[in-house]
């Protein structure tokens, strides 16, 4: 797995986001609770963006539109599309539970590596 320098860590303070592009893909670099996590921009359910979803206490993402949640470290999800109420279930049948994306992170000498691709 090759490892790529992306910016000095200042680039994103404490308990902020940027979205930047890996591999062709459009990842999240996620700084909360003095970790960063990268994660893919994309929510495995519809595909939707998540750069704009909700960090909770537990270090977990969750999608805006239909409030699927997944493990920043693991990827695997902690609840899948339980919105909107009735109908988030039936939408959660649309695609099977799939866990979200999750790159390898290190920080070298103030600057943030991250995997070339994302863990298996």
């Amino acid at each position: 797995m090759q490892m790529i320098k992306l910016f000095p860590v200042s680039e994103v303070p404490a308990d902020s986001r940027k979205v930047v592009e890996v591999g062709g893909k459009k990842v999240i670099v996620i700084h909360t609770q003095g970790q960063f996590f990268v994660v893919e921009n994309s929510c495995p359910h519809m595909n939707l963006p998540l750069e704009k979803g909700k960090i909770s206490d537990d270090c977990t993402i969750i999608c805006p539109f239909h409030r699927s949640e997944f493990d920043l470290k693991t990827g695997h999800p902690q609840a899948w599309t339980p919105w909107p109420p009735v109908i988030g279930k039936a939408l959660g049948s649309l695609a099977k539970e799939k866990s979200l994306r999750v790159y390898t992170s290190e920080i070298r000498d103030g600057e943030l590596w991250v995997s070339s691709e994302p863990k298996k």
